[in-house]
């Protein structure tokens, strides 16, 4: 399905980025079905910003997105006006520094992160990491693991022995056999062909 609505992370919370071209009922649709599909990711209260250069609400319109966004827990606020200096410049998200664990995450335990999540220990069966970028774990994981929630289907997920319960990236879920072999060299997860497939790092 073509892509109608970016969510871009910032320091601040998310930015959105809305299709120009289309009626704003296909841009609705698109959202909910994101929200959806990434329901555990975004954090409660999260300020959701619309910059006016992007695309110009009216009313209306900005009270549908409000609801919907109200519906999983997300705030609407659009940017305050820009000068017209402003108008042409291409809006740049500020970075999000990668987070980094220095110990395993267990049965029970969430990490949820805007940009790219390093786990310098073991992922256990119960635990679920969430990264809008990439994962990279130097141990093994068993859990869950959410990597490109914004949507980025470039994204990776990296372990040293990969044996997670559910591999997801973007949109794009991969669930573990039942039976699984031990892997004995590193491995990534990534999407090729727009199917998420497992390769051992060379």
């Amino acid at each position: 399905m073509r892509e109608y609505v970016i969510f871009k992370g910032s320091r601040n919370g998310l930015q959105l980025v809305l299709d120009q071209s289309v009626e704003f009922e296909l841009i609705l649709e698109n959202l909910k079905a994101k929200l959806e599909s990434a329901v555990d990711f975004f954090t409660k209260g999260t300020k959701v910003e619309v910059l006016k250069a992007v695309r110009i609400l009216s009313s209306e319109e900005q009270e549908d997105l409000s609801k919907v966004l109200a519906n999983y827990g997300l705030v609407f606020y659009e940017a305050k006006e820009q000068c017209a200096d402003e108008e042409n410049t291409t809006f740049e998200p500020q970075e999000i520094q990668n987070l980094v664990i220095s110990k395993t995450i267990r049965s029970g335990q969430e990490v949820i992160h805007q940009g790219s999540v390093v786990i310098e220990g073991d992922v256990n069966p119960g635990a679920k990491i969430i990264a809008g970028g990439n994962i990279v774990i130097n141990g093994t994981c068993r859990g869950l693991v959410y990597a490109g929630a914004y949507g980025d289907s470039k994204a990776t997920i990296t372990a040293q022995r990969l044996l997670a319960s559910q591999i997801r990236i973007a949109d794009l879920i991969a669930r573990a056999p039942d039976h699984l072999e031990d892997p004995t060299e590193a491995e990534v997860a990534l999407i090729e062909d727009g199917t998420v497939i497992i390769k051992k790092i060379d």
